[in-house]
């Protein structure tokens, strides 16, 4: 089933960006802008190798069977009567379909009667290093590979370098080996990803040590939401390459579940990355306290210590402030009527404040806020 919809205006509720609550299973829902979509076909087997690039799935259809093994790349997914097409001419589920245009799937395996259904997500970092997942659905069938993917990069060149350049294994196997490739080449495209993000949590503790900012709070929380993101995206694939290599024996050969045994086993390590730098991440936020703490307690050193040094001079202050009479008694206040009086009594602050300060610096006491003591007196 194909729907439209739109408001008074022509405009696609907002409800509407994907399928409607209550709508039928498999309905897919054309969006009023749809982008257009590039195919391309890939023939190949051990001593044959045709690419194509076709604008309709009668064209698709005129190179079937001329390979062992048929890829046919679907790149934007927004146009359902394409993608319509192409479900009839390879007979795919509607249940499945449907999961190629709500492009919002966990990663996951779906075993149908004649092909096996495959959902990864690939991340993507966005400008302001924001990141992103995009979905990339398999269809795994009897001689063909089929693969929906979403606009952007396009991670599967290097498995096309491969075809192109003639290697053995892959030219030589099935199309289960080929759905390995295409999946291990999604499942490579985190280990970059993770090691930026190593990278951005070095730079992040040392700038966490003298720049106690809110920004850069800011930062580390930012690396620990999208550390959680990816664990999050990581984490069903490892079930769906478990399910993939146990259940598809119809579809998968005893040599491939090696493969995918190799390529689970990438996933166990992206894991391992994830939670090592989820632990850094969170000691950037000891980190971070810990400095903050230390800028504060120098602040209140130096406060404490400016304090220290006025107290005296407030108590000398103090005194010649109380304004008794000299004229009453020769004992109020006689150095009213002197005439260095005034000048005396400033030296006699100057000469406190500065026994206080030797004072400080013999005990190691004088440092200003973000610099380190040189002295250090027990």
């Amino acid at each position: 089933m194909v729907m439209f919809g739109s408001d008074s205006e022509g405009r696609v509720p907002r409800h509407y960006l994907g399928v409607a609550p209550g709508t039928a299973p498999g309905t897919l829902f054309i969006r009023r802008e749809v982008k257009p979509s590039k195919m391309s076909v890939i023939c190949y087997g051990p001593d044959v190798l045709e690419e194509h690039v076709c604008d309709t799935a009668e064209q698709v259809a005129e190179h079937l069977g001329k390979a062992p093994v048929t890829w046919v790349n679907v790149e934007g997914i927004d146009d359902p009567g394409l993608l319509r097409q192409v479900g009839d001419l390879f007979k795919l589920h509607d249940l499945a379909l449907e999961d190629v245009l709500n492009h919002h799937q966990r990663a996951k395996t779906e075993q149908y009667n004649d092909e096996v259904f495959v959902v990864v997500r690939t991340p993507v970092l966005l400008t302001g290093d924001v990141l992103d997942t995009k979905q990339i659905a398999l269809f795994l069938g009897t001689g063909y590979v089929l693969t929906f993917e979403e606009h952007g990069d396009d991670c599967f060149e290097a498995v096309r370098h491969r075809i192109r350049a003639g290697h053995e294994r892959v030219r030589g196997s099935g199309p289960d080996y080929l759905t390995y490739a295409l999946i291990d080449a999604v499942i490579d495209t985190y280990f970059p990803v993770l090691e930026d993000y190593g990278e951005r949590i070095e730079r992040l503790e040392l700038v966490a040590l003298r720049d106690t900012s809110r920004s850069t709070l800011g930062s580390i929380q930012a690396i620990k939401r999208d550390l959680i993101a990816i664990r999050r995206t990581i984490w069903p694939h490892r079930e769906m390459l478990m399910a993939l290599s146990r259940d598809s024996e119809k579809f998968v050969t005893k040599g491939t579940e090696f493969f995918l045994r190799d390529c689970y086993d990438h996933t166990i390590q992206l894991m391992d990355l994830v939670e090592n730098y989820r632990e850094l991440g969170s000691g950037l936020i000891d980190v971070y306290m810990s400095a903050v703490s230390n800028h504060m307690n120098d602040v209140m050193k130096t406060l404490t210590m400016i304090a220290t040094i006025f107290i005296p001079l407030t108590f000398v202050a103090g005194i010649y402030g109380m304004n008794f009479n000299p004229e009453r008694s020769p004992w109020n206040m006689p150095e009213l009527n002197w005439y260095f009086g005034y000048p005396f009594v400033f030296g006699v602050m100057l000469v406190v404040a500065l026994i206080t300060l030797v004072f400080f610096y013999r005990k190691g006491w004088l440092v200003w806020p973000g610099s380190s003591s040189k002295r250090s007196k027990p």
